[in-house]
């Protein structure tokens, strides 16, 4: 009687193990693959996604991310549309280039709401405080980087010569050196990725930076935000839907704990500077926030500033209209997923 007690109080406690294994199976199997291009190196821009995987905002969602660096904006676009990836941080040049030659990617969500690079400078050296003020000044900036073609559109819309401003094409990997040692005197940097670079390294030399914002010089444009094949708003809406709801959750979590995600990214990244990622993560909190436009939420894409964004790389890349403001973005997967 006790063995068939026990034989039965065994069989049934393989049948829980069973049924729990199985369970925990369907469970990864049910997780939905999806991944997300950085389009550079670990960065505060991309926090919102690195939170939101690290915690665990995607697992609820049923999708587990996979988030790999990229290598520049304009590849980063190339890839999403050639489906090598679900999703990319991608700015609105090298969208509206790739749309230009065929490629058929969207914006999905705002992540910079307004153009985050500026011109830095050595103060002891300049002041300047206007354009104007930069006559005649040499500026670095990486070989691929947009800036030669956004400097002559912005002198021009502020009514002074295109090449009032000379421009160097360099490694991007000197750049912000050049600038701390003198060998330049103006060079391009850009809030949540390499200011913060550029500001930690001339710190210990001594030097003290200045900055002038585009934004504040007639450049209502919006910077990076999450990019999207068509193929894939057409094929998986719906995990577009929860994509960008763990998104923004973890960007919410980020902007709330600072300290906390800065820790979170060297713990997924370990090679990251920690002070670097969190003047970055503060950068971006405060990118990520549009006055204008604060009763829509996170991600949300004004008409009026997109509509502006297509104008200013129309005229910077000479493209004649081919591609229009709604051609390039979509607010319609922001909503709640199902």
């Amino acid at each position: 009687m006790h063995r068939t007690v026990r034989g039965l109080a065994a069989r049934a406690a393989r049948a829980l193990s069973a049924a729990a294994l199985l369970a925990a199976c369907a469970s990864a199997l049910a997780q939905e693959k999806v991944s997300y291009n950085m389009a550079w190196l670990p960065q505060g821009s991309s926090i919102g996604v690195i939170v939101a995987q690290e915690r665990g905002f995607f697992r609820e969602l049923g999708l587990e991310a996979s988030i790999m660096r990229g290598y520049g904006g304009n590849r980063t676009a190339n890839e999403l549309d050639q489906g090598q990836f679900d999703f990319g941080y991608v700015d609105p040049i090298s969208l509206v280039l790739n749309r230009a030659n065929g490629g058929k990617i969207r914006m999905v969500g705002a992540i910079n709401t307004r153009w985050p690079a500026g011109i830095c400078f050595d103060t002891a050296r300049h002041q300047p405080k206007t354009p104007a003020e930069m006559k005649g000044l040499l500026l670095g900036g990486g070989s691929a980087s947009p800036v030669h073609n956004v400097v002559p559109a912005w002198l021009a819309q502020n009514g002074l010569p295109k090449d009032s401003i000379r421009l160097l094409r360099m490694d991007p990997a000197v750049v912000d050196a050049s600038l701390i040692e003198g060998r330049i005197d103006l060079a391009e940097c850009w809030r949540a990725s390499n200011r913060a670079v550029t500001l930690k390294q001339a710190a210990a030399a001594g030097v003290k930076l200045g900055w002038i914002e585009y934004s504040d010089f007639g450049l209502n444009a919006y910077g990076s935000g999450f990019a999207t094949s068509e193929d894939t708003l057409r094929k998986r809406p719906e995990m577009v839907k929860k994509f960008l709801r763990g998104s923004y959750r973890g960007y919410e979590w980020a902007m709330a704990n600072p300290e906390q995600a800065a820790d979170i990214m060297v713990k997924m990244f370990p090679a990251t500077d920690r002070a670097v990622a969190l003047a970055q993560i503060k950068d971006i909190a405060d990118l990520l926030a549009d006055p204008q436009a604060k009763d829509k939420g996170l991600g949300f894409q004004r008409e009026d500033r997109m509509r502006s964004t297509v104008q200013f790389v129309d005229k910077a890349f000479e493209l004649n209209g081919k591609v229009k403001a709604q051609d390039i973005y979509t607010n319609d997967l922001l909503g709640a997923a199902q």
